[in-house]
């Protein structure tokens, strides 16, 4: 570089991080257009636009999300950008199973249109499973390997979303086969999701081309899955101190990735993002260095983003300026060289939100009348065990259990003896339920409903009284889909979710203050689990240990089939 060449940001005074070696050492960062054009001594000469003065700070790479959803902030891709951008996630690999369950390949066209104007960067996944487990449950699309092999050609798109009917490749799946194999033909990344997946069958679920796991996984299989050369992304849940003791216990820490997965807004503006996860790998004992490149290099390289993921001349000016190692919150963020956050707050105002609506009216359920839905049975009159999930307060895993309950002209009286999930199909009018007792929780009166409920999101709601669950889900069936808790004592709590019922139209700072109180409300009435939001809407995750609900009625994961309703 010729000192006498003007570059357009110069950040000074500060010390650069290598990821690639573990060094830190004093330099001056100088920018023009997109990127980085040197890493020079420090105090060298240099005519810049504009200065950063970082005296005391860290320079690093900016972070790179190699697994995440979009549609779980709540938020719209242009708002999600704005708030995530600040917390030094530059970079995003989305997959966009959610609304895509919903409302197919038109979904998936508009958000990576609608993340075309941000300064973070989206790349995006195409869904492999729509719906999640096909034949157990009724989803508003459906994804066959012809659509697939489309949609991997689109602009942006550079993977396959992450393939959560393990079992289907496991067992040699003719649609699950015929979508790897198209992925495999185009030469995409696979992404993988096949929680405590061993021994025979994760070797079988390798073979097929799919070598990632975001899971939360015990830490055998954690070492095993590394062991096999499979990149482990360890979002929050999974950064158990099992796992992370027995991963620094190996001769050699293997590449990681840390990711996000599923945070809502609330949680955004409250905790972060990329570098809330960090942090939390910090606090399990990872070394600094090795969390930054779990954030930086190792994600990039997977998504083949070989511009970025290091302080490097030629490559992408995507930078955090850090107040230490050990403090992953940016004090101010650079994004394609421009700066876009201070302090882990966004320089721009409210993202201009969608204009119109595609994706309204998608909630195709009148409103429930007095009686219903009644929860029906075919058995004789008198006392029955019926099958209840098991929920606890810690992660998404549910157990069966078994409840007692009378059951009178075929109806079942479970009001005060159980809570109870009903998952109502929502796409097509049919207007299909089916029921289940919900046991975990000492639960007060009331109700929370939800359209947000994976994969193919049907209004789910968890009631203990028939009252409750009718005011909780006709005030998300008339918002035209979102969450709804209805405690006593407490005021109702509502977030609309237009979008496909997945989505708020809102601007970050109200859907925030709005889904903490409905998560607020949840907690009063005794739904405590650390990821309310998560732990509720998997319950219908029917590729998701152990035992799940669909509209169509309760599945047992592991084998891949129908659980008994009555024990």
């Amino acid at each position: 570089m010729n000192p006498s060449d003007p570059v357009d940001l110069l950040i000074s005074g500060g010390s650069v991080v290598s990821v690639q070696t573990g060094e830190v050492w004093a330099a001056d960062v100088a920018i023009t257009g997109d990127a980085i054009r040197a890493v020079l001594e420090p105090g060298t000469p240099v005519t810049a636009a504009e200065v950063i003065d970082a005296t005391g700070l860290l320079v690093a790479p900016g972070y790179v999300d190699a697994h995440m959803h979009i549609e779980s902030s709540l938020l719209a891709p242009r708002e999600f950008a704005r708030v995530t951008l600040p917390r030094g996630t530059t970079t995003v690999l989305a997959d966009a199973h959610e609304i895509v369950n919903v409302a197919g390949r038109d979904a998936q066209a508009w958000m990576i249109e609608q993340g075309r104007d941000t300064a973070q960067t989206m790349r995006w996944a195409v869904p492999s499973c729509v719906p999640a487990l096909d034949g157990f449950e009724t989803a508003g699309a459906r994804l066959d390997a012809a659509d697939i092999a489309e949609m991997l050609d689109w602009a942006d798109v550079t993977t396959l979303g992450e393939v959560m009917d393990y079992r289907a490749v496991v067992s040699g799946d003719p649609r699950m086969r015929a979508i790897v194999e198209v992925a495999r033909t185009r030469g995409v990344r696979l992404d993988g999701h096949c929680p405590n997946l061993s021994g025979v069958d994760l070797n079988e679920y390798l073979w097929a081309g799919i070598d990632s796991d975001h899971c939360k996984n015990t830490a055998e299989v954690a070492v095993e899955k590394a062991r096999l050369g499979m990149l482990l992304m360890l979002q929050e849940k999974c950064l158990t101190p099992e796992v992370v003791d027995a991963l620094l216990a190996l001769p050699r820490l293997p590449d990681l990735c840390l990711v996000t997965d599923d945070v809502a807004a609330d949680a955004i503006l409250a905790g972060g993002h990329l570098d809330r996860v960090g942090h939390v790998a910090l606090e399990r004992g990872m070394a600094p260095v090795e969390v930054l490149r779990a954030l930086t290099l190792t994600p990039a390289r997977r998504l083949g983003l070989h511009d970025r993921g290091t302080v490097t001349p030629g490559k992408r000016a995507d930078l955090v300026v850090l107040n230490a190692l050990t403090d992953l919150t940016p004090a101010v963020v650079v994004a394609g060289g421009a700066v876009v956050g201070r302090n882990g707050q966004p320089l721009q105002a409210a993202a201009a939100l969608p204009a119109d609506n595609p994706f309204a009216g998608t909630v195709h359920l009148e409103p429930l009348a007095e009686g219903h839905p009644q929860w029906r049975v075919d058995l004789p009159d008198g006392e029955h065990t019926f099958r209840a999930m098991r929920v606890n307060e810690v992660d998404t895993y549910t157990e069966a259990a078994e409840v007692v309950l009378d059951v009178c002209d075929g109806v079942v009286q479970w009001e005060g003896h159980t809570a109870v999930v009903a998952v109502l199909e929502r796409h097509t009018g049919d207007a299909t339920v089916a029921v289940a007792p919900v046991v975990g929780h000492d639960l007060a009166e009331g109700a929370f409903a939800s359209t947000y409920a994976h994969d193919s999101h049907n209004l789910t709601v968890i009631a203990t009284s028939a009252e409750s669950l009718r005011t909780a889900a006709n005030a998300v069936i008339a918002a035209g889909g979102g969450m709804c808790a209805v405690v006593a004592g407490e005021e109702p709590a509502l977030l609309e979710l237009p979008i496909g019922g997945v989505m708020s139209d809102r601007s970050a700072g109200e859907v925030a203050r709005v889904s903490g109180r409905v998560r607020a409300v949840l907690h009063a009435w005794g739904w405590r689990n650390r990821n309310a939001f998560m732990s509720v809407s998997t319950l219908t995750l029917a590729v998701s240990p152990q035992v799940k609900i669909t509209d169509r009625g309760l599945v047992r994961v592991v084998d891949r089939a129908w659980e008994p309703a009555v024990v």
